[in-house]
């Protein structure tokens, strides 16, 4: 009988099995969801050359719209890299044109969170660009807990995200459809359904935390897509927005520590790479399959569902008409 029990497993020991185990499994489970996201991320296939062809991204120097901008050279385009930090963007200018040997790349100063820089940009584009083949509005801001304001006394997220997207389209709105056929592309996320538009609050200083306005300002871009499309009907201009993912780029960079160690271990592990977030950027403003497809909305360069807070056009309408009021669009400047 003694020599029986001394062959049963201990406490210790079973304790010890059932972590491993228990680990293993957790770990086994990360990695499986792991390779699900990469094989159901979505990809370009097209071919589409874009000899000829003009196109601005915003936010070109890093991120989802470098790797946009590099695909897009690689296809002949002439790209406009619209940037707010222009040393960082002529070292990537650089990088692209090395790798494409396109040297049809040009970089301008635009930051978005300045109505006066998005003015004297659009001013810049309208003077010496005959023509916009597409418009992609990549470039994007989130704060972490507190919020700043812009000098134009607008919340910076929201004046970076959408009033000046807003407002820089109305301003190239001519030249676009000059160009016609011609596209918008803008960059949305999933995340808006964390959110929704408080109407009464479109200017939201003081807003706690602050990075809960990444999320309003991405709701305020679908509506804002949305009703742009209805407004552009019958110009053979299109507009489309995207989620491209959660993506693994610098727009975490404002998370604070301690809190961006679990982050980086989360963007890293599971995240989607910014030439995989780019994907549905390259499909819109590329492929000859959404060529007279607009006011719809993408991921993993598929068309997606919305919410139905996000169908709301009553709400877009309102949004779009304070809009106007927020960026002091004037009777000379164009309307749409």
């Amino acid at each position: 009988m003694g020599f029986v029990l001394a062959w049963l497993p201990s406490e210790h020991y079973v304790r010890d099995i059932f972590i491993i185990t228990l680990t293993a499994a957790f770990a086994a489970t990360l990695l499986s969801i792991r390779f699900y996201l990469r094989i159901t991320a979505g990809r370009c296939f097209t071919e589409t050359k874009m000899e000829g062809k003009t196109v601005i991204i915003t936010g070109a120097n890093s991120g989802i719209g470098k790797e946009t901008a590099k695909d897009l050279a690689g296809r002949g385009a002439r790209i406009i890299m619209a940037c707010r930090n222009l040393e960082t963007a002529n070292a990537v200018k650089d990088e692209i044109v090395k790798e494409t040997n396109n040297n049809k790349i040009l970089v301008k100063k635009l930051d978005l969170g300045s109505q006066k820089s998005v003015r004297e940009f659009a001013a810049d584009i309208v003077k010496t660009e005959p023509k916009i083949d597409v418009l992609i509005h990549n470039a994007g801001m989130a704060l972490a807990f507190r919020g700043q304001t812009s000098e134009d006394g607008v919340e910076l997220t929201m004046a970076t995200n959408h009033y000046g997207p807003f407002l820089l389209t109305h301003l190239l709105i001519d030249v676009l459809k000059k160009s016609a056929p011609a596209r918008i592309v803008i960059v949305a996320s999933e995340l808006y359904r964390l959110s929704s538009v408080n109407l009464n609050k479109l200017n939201p200083i003081g807003t706690f935390p602050a990075a809960y306005l990444y999320y309003v300002s991405k709701f305020a871009n679908i509506y804002f897509a949305r009703e742009l499309a209805k407004r552009l009907e019958g110009t053979n201009v299109t507009v489309n927005f995207l989620h491209p993912g959660m993506i693994d780029s610098g727009i975490w960079r404002n998370v604070p520590f301690p809190l961006n160690l679990p982050m980086m271990a989360i963007t890293k592990g599971f995240f989607k790479t910014t030439k995989a977030g780019a994907q549905t950027t390259i499909y819109l403003a590329t492929s000859d399959e959404v060529a007279n497809v607009s006011g719809k909305y993408f991921m993993d360069c598929k068309e997606a569902t919305l919410n139905a807070a996000a169908l709301d056009e009553e709400k877009g309408l309102k949004l779009w008409e304070e809009s106007v009021k927020i960026v002091k669009l004037t009777p000379q400047e164009p309307k749409i």
